[in-house]
């Protein structure tokens, strides 16, 4: 099937699980929302980030999108159910995904969590993981200070080390042996986290995971593109084109891509080429 799949963020976080189903599903377009402008979304109460996130899904529905995927694990706490109900298409979130993940590699049943204040105080990952191993012990932890540092392209040096080892260290006196990054920003500093968490935690990234899921879902119901196409990707960006740009091309090691500005607000949907300076 030719239509595109969907897939909302927060920022440019959600390009961690593109990147996946970029490699795993080289055929398949994609359009992606990343809403910057209001990033970051663990702080908001339930009711913003449910607005927020139908606005952007509202808008992709626009495209014709034949898959949802909710790469944003704080949206994925609060929205995925009713995006489940309501749509008629299939719907996809992180969270189940990176459980299912961190499942298979903790080889002592004590599994980390962290992620934004949001996703933490949902107690997603929580009930997930125990829902499917009663046995596994959690600990969870809120790191407000990494998203941050995504978002402005803050992915390595002196200072952003010192950040995470600062956010991560309540958590890594535990005897966890997997942590979940539970915040699809997080991947972006997995360099940074893994020297810090040391080789005895393995560290997650549900984004892996999340394409399997995706692939799985579209075979079955049989959605997949069959065909040959060298697909087309768009990018929009609520906030700075420009940034989004720069580190989207880092990340998904691409020479070029359509990346354009997009105004959610009170469902006004304007759009720009990044390279433009002013609303057409």
């Amino acid at each position: 099937m030719e239509r595109p799949i969907g897939v909302i963020d927060s920022g440019v976080g959600g390009l961690t699980v593109v990147s996946e189903l970029i490699r795993q599903l080289p055929k398949e377009e994609i359009i992606y929302i990343g809403d910057t402008a209001r990033c970051p979304y663990g702080p908001r109460t339930v009711e913003e980030v449910k607005t927020f996130t139908w606005e952007m899904i509202d808008y992709l529905l626009f495209h014709d999108i034949k898959m949802l995927v909710i790469a944003c694990n704080t949206a994925t706490a609060v929205v995925l159910d009713e995006a489940k109900q309501r749509l008629t298409i299939p719907v996809i979130g992180v969270i189940h995904p990176g459980a299912i993940a961190a499942l298979k590699a903790t080889r002592n049943d004590h599994v980390g969590v962290i992620g934004t204040e949001g996703t933490i105080k949902s107690g997603a990952y929580f009930r997930e993981l125990t829902m499917i191993n009663p046995n596994v012990k959690v600990e969870s932890l809120a790191c407000p200070k990494l998203v941050p540092l995504v978002e402005q392209g803050l992915l390595s040096g002196q200072d952003s080390k010192r950040t995470v080892a600062e956010s991560l260290s309540p958590i890594l006196t535990t005897s966890i042996d997997s942590l979940i990054l539970g915040c699809t920003h997080y991947p972006l500093l997995a360099p940074i986290i893994k020297e810090i968490a040391g080789d005895t935690v393995e560290i997650i990234c549900s984004g892996d995971e999340t394409a399997r899921e995706v692939s799985a879902l579209l075979y079955h119901q049989e959605l997949l593109f069959t065909g040959d196409r060298n697909p087309s990707h768009l990018f929009y960006s609520t906030g700075s084109s420009d940034m989004f740009e720069r580190i989207a091309l880092d990340w998904l090691k691409m020479e070029e891509l359509d990346v354009r500005k997009i105004d959610l607000l009170q469902g006004q949907f304007k759009e720009k080429l990044s390279r433009k300076a002013n609303w057409s």
